[in-house]
C-alpha cells in the first residue's frame, strides 16, 4: 500500500526526509543561475539577470511562505507548518542575495551610487525598506527568539503582510515589458491575505 504523504512525514525518517528535500532543493535556484553565469549563458547582460532573478525567487519563496497557512487549513497540510520557518528563511536570503547582486554588480559599492540610489529611486527605497522589514523576523524566526518575545513575537510577524505589498509594489516598478507577471503575483497575494482576513473575521 502507498502510504500518503501526511503518513510518511508522521515518521522521523519521513520529516527528515522532507527537511532535507525542501533546505537542497531551495538551493537549486542559486545552483542554476551559478551555473548560467560560469558558463556565460545570461545574455548581454548578466548582471541584470542576476540580480532580477535573485529578486524573483526572494519573492516566490516569501509567497510560498505565505501560501502555508491557506494549505493546512484547506487541504488539510499541517506537516507544512514545521518547515514555514524555513521558506521564511529562504526568503531572507534570496532577498539578501538581491540587494547584495545591486550593491556589487549594478552600483559597484560606491558609496556615492548607494547614496542616490537610496534617496532618489521611489523603487530602490520600497525595495530596501521591505529587506529592512523582512531582517528582524528572519532574526526573531527562531523558538527561543519566540519565547522571549512571547505575544509580542506573533506582532512582530505581521509584519509580513506590509512586506509582502512593499515587494510587490517594488516588482511592479521594476517591470518593463508588460504587466502579465505581476497581475499574476498580485493575484495571488490577494488570495493568501484575503483569505486570512476571511479567517480573522469569520
Amino acid at each position: 500500500m502507498v502510504l500518503s504523504v501526511a503518513a510518511v512525514h508522521r515518521h522521523s525518517v519521513g520529516r527528515w526526509l522532507f527537511w532535507s528535500l525542501i533546505f537542497v532543493g531551495s538551493l537549486l535556484p542559486l545552483g542554476w543561475i551559478s551555473l548560467q553565469a560560469v558558463q556565460q549563458k545570461l545574455g548581454a547582460d548578466p548582471a541584470q539577470v542576476i540580480v532580477t532573478f535573485l529578486g524573483i525567487w526572494a519573492l516566490r519563496y516569501l509567497w510560498i511562505t505565505l501560501a502555508v497557512t491557506p494549505a493546512r487549513r484547506l487541504f488539510g497540510l499541517g506537516w507544512l507548518q514545521r518547515y514555514r520557518r524555513m521558506l521564511g528563511l529562504y526568503a531572507l536570503f534570496y532577498a539578501t542575495l538581491h540587494l547584495l547582486a545591486v550593491a556589487t554588480f549594478i552600483l559597484g559599492w560606491r558609496p556615492d551610487l548607494l547614496v542616490r540610489e537610496l534617496t532618489e529611486r521611489p523603487y530602490i527605497i520600497v525595495g530596501f525598506s521591505a529587506w529592512v522589514l523582512l531582517l528582524p523576523l528572519g532574526i526573531t524566526s527562531t523558538q527561543g527568539w519566540q519565547r522571549r518575545l512571547g505575544k509580542r513575537w506573533k506582532t512582530l510577524h505581521w509584519l509580513v503582510y506590509p512586506i509582502a505589498l512593499l515587494v510587490l509594489l517594488h516588482f511592479a516598478w521594476l517591470i518593463r515589458a508588460g504587466y502579465l507577471e505581476v497581475l499574476i503575483y498580485a493575484l495571488i497575494l490577494a488570495f493568501l491575505l484575503g483569505y486570512r482576513l476571511y479567517l480573522k473575521w469569520r
